[in-house]
């Protein structure tokens, strides 16, 4: 049996919520969000800290906080939320096969709004050698842990080492601080500076790890610096963070084209992917984002899914925009006529780089950046640098360079 409704979205997390709640409100008809979690709210659910914008009255909130907040405001606008219910495939271009609580279903949607969001890659997708001990975590399992079963149960280690850069490693330190664990140093491939100014810590920037040691717990890493020494840390825990890989199994399923340097579905400026119908969002286009910013694309998005319900057509395709040179990514994929802002991420740290966007060989714009742009970071260009691009002409090309 077949249930239809009017909007499926996959995934409540920021985006996923902002776009439920934007549609709903406008009274479309039944807007349905799936969550396999266990409680709605995504990542902000495990981040107890504050940095997620402000209630009504100027108090900051923290992550928990804040998914609270987007869970009420997509109920209030009449979206349903269903928890520990996951998508599992495709059973045509436009009905999900979903495993509830209470069984196998599939339903049928007018449009579908991914948002399933992205994790961060496992010792294991990094290829680090050794045995598989336990305590060995990415950020997202120590906070989950710790906010499941509290800090002094769910971490019985001592001494850690976190691996990776940034706010995520920053986050990690913190977590494992408030659980009395000590933190023997962060362990980075980026170059230059430490990227946790300000903490007492010690950080190995352009190092990277090569073997963990330990069977029952890690017993310690080696590392291996630029210059080509080598070393042992000592540790009892070690923490994986940031590198990014979305949770993309429904757009490849689907067969949807994925970007290059995101691994996420390709998009056009209006979310929408190239299967008729479902569109993308947030994280799952490009992981590592505040979900400040993964709210605003799925706030973005509404308008976009309205208008493929009142019969819009959809797009053949666009021009391609690809990354070169320092840049990992360019968001989005595709660009049709008129100004579209784009959202591009360096490879490395980068101070004042001269950006360009080209085409045909053509320079539509060049300008060099004000202060420096971080790896973990994504920066905004708006509409400006896209303008006199060409729909009919070959791809654009977004380059970098200090």
């Amino acid at each position: 049996m077949i249930r239809t409704v009017d909007v499926l979205v996959v995934g409540a997390g920021p985006a996923g919520l902002a776009a439920a709640a934007g549609v709903a409100a406008a009274g479309v008809g039944r807007v349905e969000v799936l969550e396999r979690e266990a409680s709605a709210g995504g990542v902000p659910l495990h981040c107890a800290r504050p940095g997620f914008g402000a209630d009504p009255r100027g108090r900051a909130l923290d992550g928990p906080a804040y998914a609270r907040r987007a869970v009420r405001a997509a109920l209030r606008a009449g979206a349903a939320v269903r928890t520990g219910v996951s998508a599992t495939g495709w059973a045509g271009p436009l009905t999900l096969e979903v495993t509830a609580p209470t069984g196998p279903e599939r339903i049928r949607a007018r449009a579908v709004v991914l948002a399933t969001g992205a994790r961060e890659r496992p010792r294991s997708a990094r290829l680090v050698p050794g045995t598989r001990p336990a305590g060995v975590l990415t950020t997202g399992e120590l906070q989950r842990t710790v906010a499941r079963f509290g800090a002094r149960r769910a971490l019985p280690g001592r001494r850690a080492v976190v691996v990776g850069g940034g706010p995520v490693a920053r986050a990690a330190v913190r977590t494992l601080r408030e659980a009395g664990v000590a933190v023997a140093a962060v362990v980075t491939e980026l170059p230059g500076a430490a990227p946790l100014a300000g903490a007492t810590v010690p950080v190995l920037t352009g190092t990277v790890v090569t073997e963990l040691f330990g069977r029952g717990r890690p017993t310690g890493i080696a590392v291996r610096g630029a210059d080509g020494r080598t070393g042992l840390l000592r540790c009892d825990t070690v923490v994986f963070t940031g590198d990014w890989i979305p949770d993309h199994e429904l757009v490849r399923s689907r067969g949807l084209p994925l970007a290059a340097g995101t691994r996420g579905p390709v998009t056009d400026a209006a979310f929408r992917t190239a299967g008729e119908g479902v569109f993308a969002v947030g994280n799952l286009l490009h992981g590592g984002e505040p979900a400040l910013r993964a709210a605003a694309e799925g706030r973005a998005v509404a308008g976009a899914v309205l208008a493929r319900l009142a019969g819009a057509p959809w797009p053949a395709g666009g021009v391609p925009v690809a990354a070169a040179g320092s840049l990992r990514w360019v968001a989005p994929g595709l660009l049709g006529a008129g100004a579209v802002p784009l959202l591009v991420r360096p490879e490395r740290g980068l101070v004042r780089p001269v950006l360009t966007v080209r085409q045909d060989g053509a320079v539509l714009r060049s300008e060099r950046l004000r202060g420096a742009v971080a790896p973990w970071r994504s920066v905004r260009l708006d509409g400006r640098w896209t303008e006199g691009v060409d729909p009919s002409g070959g791809p654009v090309v977004v380059d970098a360079g200090e």
